[in-house]
């Protein structure tokens, strides 16, 4: 009777796992919950087991969707039943889509206004913990030519050297260039610190006839351009 217990309820599993894999197929994941998201992925790191009520645990342990992907792994296998093998999954999602957005936004190599820089800045930070930050080398047409994390802080703070940043630039021949940094655990408006790191930054590439272009900050509530607040060109750096 026991082994006849075991057997249905692995078959009612299979069927399940079965519905939500068509399911998807056919529909894709906009009308799934979040814990049926979850769900589905695990299904391809816990081949065995009833993945929904884990996903449910997750969920419920982190708040959302989205702070599960964004947990720590070694917090991650905090929770009874996800393993190192587990946790890497759920790690990998975020970090995926990141590389994926960039590789489409690669055709979008000339980044004429405001509006295409912060699209194209926004896929740099995607599933980031902490603070880095980026230089975007340009020529003089604002063909991207390459995009470098010069340096990677902290959840709150990210140091970077101004010399770091000039030999960046300098190394890639950039004639034109774009910063983005990110706050991730804050808001996307410039901190007094931010504006005068660009107001020196500024100057300095202004002495040797390279052009700052924006500087762009991605935070949790969206991003902003300083070029568009005013901060970035040279009679507003005065």
């Amino acid at each position: 009777m026991e082994k006849d217990a075991d057997k249905s309820k692995s078959n009612v599993h299979a069927g399940h796992r079965k519905r939500l894999k068509e399911r998807f197929l056919k529909e894709g994941l906009d009308s799934f919950q979040p814990h049926q998201i979850l769900e589905l992925l695990l299904f391809y790191a816990l081949p065995q087991r009833d993945t929904n009520e884990l996903a449910h645990k997750l969920i419920d342990r982190f708040g959302s969707l989205s702070r599960v992907f964004d947990t720590d792994p070694k917090d991650l296998q905090s929770i009874g039943g996800i393993s190192e093998n587990t946790s890497a999954l759920i790690a990998l999602i975020p970090q995926l889509s990141r590389i994926y957005q960039k590789d489409r936004m690669r055709s979008m190599t000339v980044v004429d206004s405001s509006t295409k820089a912060c699209e194209y800045v926004q896929t740099l930070f995607t599933g980031r913990l902490y603070e880095a930050f980026f230089v975007i080398c340009m020529d003089k047409n604002n063909k991207i030519q390459h995009e470098v994390k010069v340096c990677e802080g902290t959840i709150d703070e990210v140091p970077c050297y101004p010399r770091l940043v000039m030999e960046t630039v300098l190394r890639h021949q950039a004639q034109k260039v774009i910063f983005a940094h990110n706050h991730p655990s804050g808001k996307r408006n410039p901190s007094t610190n931010d504006i005068e790191y660009t107001q020196v930054l500024a100057r300095v590439l202004s002495d040797v006839d390279i052009e700052l272009v924006d500087h762009i900050i991605v935070g949790a509530d969206g991003y902003i351009s300083m070029a568009d607040l005013g901060y970035v060109s040279l009679d507003g750096c005065r």
